[in-house]
């Protein structure tokens, strides 16, 4: 009786392994969630001198590269290389094309974090592999469909792997400024798509359609000119001139997505995660040109960027996607709401102790708390969804 239980148990692998391969949303975003789980304890360790790793660059510019092009990098290959088929109407990249493009990314995270005895010509080549791939993978069906609305993305891609590149030659901060005002350009732009469509539809389909989101091309396009001209002059111009424009940039990413009329999502937990997240936005820019200005700590953008509108929006769109896409009702997993509260707290905690308004212990500690307890709750409601067939039977 053993064999045909090992013969089954080794179908069962074989199928598992052959569903999270199945489209790009499933290895990726559990692997976001995974990385996310892991790496925050990894350095709470290190900082705390618990423990030692052979890093291939110093504890807290590791730390920040992999929040953004590790945990970040995961999230955009699993949305993007899947809404681009929808977009595109081509099919999805899977089975062992897939299984090698996630590989690169893992032996990126292997290299920065255990290859601190490596070349680094050899790291840098494994490290900045990942980022291209994504973009000839996407841009290969954008160019095929003639859909040249979607090269925006590409470009801003392309410049946030400008970005790695930059930070991982000379950790300069203003390269890691700039791949996080480039992650608040793909927030307007992807989120500026999916939030006042998803809320539309919803209130639509609740008979609510007195008062529905409103949009307007004119301010999509001066939002993100503004966040292209806030990172140029992250990059090249004085402090007062990039402080002035992230207020402007603030200012506009505000109006829009008050237009968006978030509060009346308000009993959707599937909605108004994205329009919170969202909002982290203007407070990120707000918090940037504080720092430029008036000498506010830095860690405050960078935590609200990168925890309170980056993790918390990847957060939302991995829940939604992770069950439309597995051909599941768009009902919200037990748990979750728990899951997209922790995140919010633990962006406020951690920006207010970067405003020294709680003690840098607790604060750290607490927050760290709040961000594992968001994402192992994912892991745990998810991890069964994004290796199991599609509920419907279709495939993917």
């Amino acid at each position: 009786m053993s064999i045909p239980h090992q013969t089954q148990s080794a179908q069962g692998n074989a199928t598992s392994l052959a569903n999270i391969l199945a489209y790009p949303f499933r290895i990726f975003f559990f692997s976001a969630a995974l990385l996310a789980t892991v790496s925050i304890p990894l350095w709470l360790a290190l900082l705390l001198g618990k423990i030692e790793l052979p890093l291939a660059m110093p504890a807290l510019f590791w730390h920040q590269h992999e929040m953004v092009f590790g945990f970040l990098s995961a999230a955009i290959a699993g949305f993007l290389l899947t809404a681009v088929c929808v977009w595109t109407n081509t099919d999805r990249t899977h089975g062992w094309q897939l299984g090698a493009l996630w590989l690169v990314w893992l032996l990126g995270r292997l290299a920065v974090t255990l290859g601190g005895d490596l070349p680094a010509l050899l790291v840098h080549l494994i490290n900045f592999a990942f980022l291209p791939l994504v973009m000839l993978d996407a841009g290969r069906r954008i160019w095929q469909a003639r859909q040249r609305k979607q090269l925006m993305i590409l470009v801003v891609l392309g410049l946030l792997w400008a970005m790695q590149i930059g930070f991982s030659l000379t950790y300069g901060a203003h390269y890691m400024a700039g791949a996080l005002v480039l992650t608040l350009a793909l927030i307007s732009i992807i989120g500026g798509r999916i939030t006042p469509a998803f809320s539309t539809n919803w209130l639509r389909q609740k008979g609510l359609t007195s008062a529905l989101p409103r949009q307007s091309v004119r301010l999509d396009q001066l939002t993100l000119a503004a966040l292209i001209l806030t990172l140029a002059a992250t990059l090249l111009a004085p402090a007062w001139v990039t402080g002035a424009l992230a207020l402007i940039a603030a200012a506009l990413t505000l109006t829009r997505l008050l237009g968006w009329r978030g509060w009346l999502v308000r009993s959707e937990p599937l909605l108004w995660i994205l329009h919170i997240s969202i909002l982290w936005v203007p407070i990120a820019l707000l918090l940037y040109a504080a720092h430029l200005l008036w000498h506010v700590p830095a860690s405050a953008w960078l935590h609200a960027a990168g925890l309170g509108a980056m993790a918390s929006l990847i957060l939302g769109v991995m829940a939604r996607v992770c069950l439309g896409h597995t051909g599941r009702p768009l009902m919200l997993p037990g748990g979750m709401v728990l899951a997209f509260v922790a995140i919010q707290l633990g962006a406020l905690i951690r920006v207010l102790t970067a405003l020294s308004w709680l003690p840098w212990t607790t604060g750290m500690m607490l927050g760290s708390l709040l961000w594992g307890l968001a994402f192992v709750i994912f892991l745990v409601r998810y991890s069964r969804i994004l290796f199991s067939p599609r509920a419907d039977g279709r495939p993917g």
